[in-house]
């Protein structure tokens, strides 16, 4: 960690020379991130159990009760342009635009609900035992990682301890690390309300049906289809052969408010969905992966190294609203 070298040593004793100093104090930190990496690995299967299991997935996700149920249909609306603004930060990254890469990768879109905000703090205070100041006015100073840094002897040729606030930088990308891996949890909730509204399609109505946009039209049809057969003069019978020659179609208000009331439904289901998802993720081991891969950002943001949690869940959920708007395409063309 640059910072991190520069403060001690401008503070530090002469007595190695600068060059050694720096070398020594990068040496020690490099060091203290890799063992305080391998602690917080140790305690990653137990910190899914507790968090993840269905009672633990219970306990963290009854939260979501309340304004997140209107926070989750603006985060699914933002989770798009919240993967982009991701995609351009690294891509200014590798074009060596740092600052840029830096603005865009602090600046999350979504909303922040009271679930993700529970998590991130205990992911600050239970595993990763960081300082932690919460908007909440929730605050922690348990630092794991300086006990490592200052429990090693070789601070005693640099004369005096590390300062506490030299881990600014570092801090700033371990929290873009927790935002990123908090945008996961958005992704699974989207992909949960995109496989519920696709099931519905394929066992009631027949129809690919991966969200609010395509179902709605096709619940309309069905229900002016329904309504259609059930008031035919000679019976349904009759009705479902004329209406086949003669079909009938869905005013627009009725698909329009259709679709509202389904995205508004897949909204709330979203924002509850953890309670299914998080438990069946753990049986997967997709939570631990997740947590671990977190982890090795974190070290390389202590170790000084430019490197951010990623994961592809937001990708995946992408996919599921192309193949939405690409059939809501279809469906308006054909009629």
């Amino acid at each position: 960690m640059a910072a991190l070298a520069e403060t001690v040593t401008r503070n530090a004793r002469p007595s190695l020379g600068v060059d050694q100093d720096g070398a020594l104090v990068r040496s020690i930190v490099r060091d203290a991130a890799r063992r305080y990496a391998a602690t917080r690995r140790a305690k990653v299967d137990e910190f899914v159990e507790r968090q993840f299991s269905l009672a633990g997935a219970l306990e963290l996700n009854r939260r979501a009760l309340g304004w997140d149920l209107a926070r989750a249909p603006v985060n699914i609306a933002l989770s798009g342009p919240d993967l982009a603004r991701r995609v351009l930060a690294k891509g200014a990254g590798k074009l060596g635009l740092s600052d840029l890469s830096r603005t865009l990768a602090d600046k999350p879109l979504v909303l922040e609900t009271a679930v993700a905000r529970e998590l991130e703090y205990r992911l600050f205070t239970e595993l990763l035992e960081l300082p932690y100041e919460g908007d909440d006015g929730r605050n922690a100073t348990r630092d794991a990682f300086a006990d490592e840094v200052l429990g090693d002897a070789r601070l005693e040729l640099l004369g005096r301890d590390i300062p506490a606030d030299a881990m600014s930088q570092a801090r700033r990308a371990i929290e873009a690390s927790v935002d990123s891996y908090s945008a996961t949890r958005i992704a699974a909730a989207d992909l949960a309300s995109g496989l519920v509204s696709a099931s519905i399609g394929a066992v009631a109505l027949h129809k690919l049906t991966p969200g609010a946009l395509s179902l709605g039209p096709v619940a309309a049809h069905a229900l002016i289809q329904h309504a259609a057969l059930t008031t035919f003069p000679l019976g349904t019978t009759i009705g479902g052969a004329w209406y086949g020659v003669f079909p009938v179609s869905a005013p627009v208000a009725l698909s329009i408010a259709v679709t509202g009331g389904i995205a508004a439904g897949l909204a709330v289901f979203s924002a509850l969905s953890g309670v299914i998802t998080d438990p069946i993720q753990n049986k997967l081991g997709l939570h631990r992966r997740r947590l671990l891969k977190l982890i090795d950002a974190v070290e390389a943001a202590l170790s000084g190294e430019d490197k951010r949690f990623s994961a592809h869940d937001q990708v995946v959920a992408r996919v599921f609203d192309v193949v939405d708007a690409l059939t809501t395409l279809r469906t308006a063309t054909k009629g």
